[in-house]
């Protein structure tokens, strides 16, 4: 289990399917299916949030808000700085999870330009841009692409709140598949590649995702994008039914590569409890040490 430890957010309790979490100054309540523990809920907080989000038996959900809250506000990690805003999809624009792999990678982009090297990232299905903040903040050229044209502003917004608004990010809104294949026509290589794909979406154009389906011919397209030294290739993956050891078999046979492969479980300890919730997996490959 790889745990992030994030600062301005934490989960504060955990019990009947449902995290009381702390972003920044304000107290929400969303539910999670992983939690099928019924613990008592003697944390204060429980009857203290400011919003709740409601799953509806149709599918979906709303937000229910107790009290009168700001529509957004800023949390931040180390250096950088992001927008949080509860979504009609139940997220805030930011998994606070992934911290441990912006260190990991931070890391690697930091040793390979202390020796002199440019280093460029493609970061797919990049969302509100965590890990493209992260690699840019390490010195990273980064290329940052999602098919939501929405979530691209919001990315740019993050980037804007960090004070890194003039780095070398490239902020691309397109279908992920057809950017890469583009980019291998181009010539285009990537030290790094991200891949955090949804299981389930669509592109701009209506295109449909879906991971189990597509994962392994994406990561294939992909392996071939990366430059004659590469630093790493990380996925994450969300999906309950793709095992740690599933993805890293699945990012070994894609791509035939002489390297270190690892993966694990990902979570966010709960501070009520102690645990370690898990909130995905990533498998990564990196070059042999």
């Amino acid at each position: 289990m790889r745990t992030a430890s994030f600062g301005d957010y934490e989960i504060i309790d955990a019990s009947g399917g449902e995290k009381l979490e702390r972003w920044g100054d304000h107290i929400l309540i969303r539910p999670d299916p992983q939690i099928i523990w019924n613990t008592p809920r003697e944390n204060p907080l429980w009857g203290r949030a400011e919003g709740r989000y409601i799953r509806s038996s149709k599918g979906g959900g709303q937000w229910e808000f107790h009290t009168r809250m700001e529509e957004s506000w800023t949390i931040g990690w180390g250096e950088l700085r992001f927008r949080i805003r509860p979504t009609g999809f139940k997220h805030t624009g930011l998994f606070p999870e992934q911290a441990v792999n912006w260190t990991w990678m931070g890391e690697r982009i930091r040793a390979a330009r202390a020796s002199g090297r440019t280093v460029r990232v493609l970061n797919l299905f990049a969302y509100t841009g965590g890990a493209t903040l992260a690699c840019a903040a390490a010195g990273a050229e980064v290329c940052h692409v999602d098919a939501s044209r929405g979530m691209v502003a919001w990315a740019r917004e993050n980037a804007a709140l960090s004070g890194l608004e003039d780095r070398p990010v490239r902020w691309i809104v397109d279908d992920c598949e057809k950017f890469v294949a583009r980019e291998l026509k181009r010539g285009k290589r990537y030290d790094g590649i991200i891949m955090d794909p949804p299981s389930y979406g669509r592109g701009p154009g209506g295109e449909v995702w879906k991971l189990e389906e597509q994962i392994y011919d994406m990561v294939s397209l992909c392996a071939r994008a990366l430059s004659e030294a590469p630093l790493f290739f990380l996925l994450n993956s969300y999906t309950t039914g793709l095992s740690p050891a599933v993805m890293e078999y699945l990012l070994g046979a894609a791509l035939r590569r002489k390297g270190a492969l690892s993966s694990s479980e990902i979570g966010l300890p709960v501070k009520e409890s102690g645990m370690v919730l898990p909130c995905g997996s990533t498998a990564v490959w990196e070059p042999a040490r």
